[in-house]
């Protein structure tokens, strides 16, 4: 689809956004809002077999996941959002590097409920923040896995009790393998199945 060469071109080279000018924001934006107007699944919360699965952060507005790289001597590695229907959940995880052996990793996991046949209402229930070998962390499908199992990390691992720790997502566009979101602080998401 010559839309979603044009939108994988204009991200080229801003490292999800870290790096992209104002113009480079702008035909972004543009070739989002046209991949949106040809979207081929008008209600993706039906289609779980598109939506389930792990998904990488391409390019993102949100400077709540973009700070992350400008943290003192960190680097923002690969972020992922890995979505598991069946059991209403999803988990965001973010790897960062840094020194060497003190890579680490932010994660939040969260209950999302359909409220519209492109809506999810998502609230956020727990947070691990440590050192990528301390939580033994190998990919996102393993550590998933151990959250899911009950395990507690050897990191902060704390349970998001605070009711303002909520949100709500539009999937906007989904195929195969590239997902587009708008979120309710007004940030968009590009995403492709791993």
């Amino acid at each position: 689809m010559l839309g979603k060469t044009a939108l994988i071109d204009a991200i080229a080279g801003t490292n999800r956004g870290l790096l992209a000018t104002e113009a480079q924001k702008q035909a972004i934006l543009a070739a989002i809002a046209n991949l949106e107007d040809n979207n081929p699944t008008p209600r993706p919360l039906e289609a779980k077999e598109l939506l389930d699965g792990n998904w990488r952060l391409l390019y993102t507005t949100s400077q709540g996941i973009l700070n992350l790289d400008r943290l003192p001597f960190c680097k923002l590695g690969q972020i992922y959002q890995c979505i598991r229907v069946e059991t209403t959940r999803v988990y965001n995880i973010a790897e960062i590097y840094g020194f060497p052996y003190l890579e680490g990793l932010v994660s939040v996991a969260a209950k999302f409920e359909p409220v519209s046949h492109r809506r999810v209402q998502v609230k956020f229930e727990r947070s691990i923040i440590g050192l990528q070998r301390l939580i033994e962390y190998n990919s996102p499908a393993t550590f998933i896995q151990q959250i899911e199992a009950g395990k507690k990390f050897p990191a902060i691992d704390y349970a998001i009790n605070n009711n303002r720790q909520e949100g709500w997502l539009d999937i906007t566009y989904i195929d195969n393998d590239l997902r587009i979101g708008r979120g309710n602080e007004g940030n968009v998401f590009v995403l492709s199945k791993t």
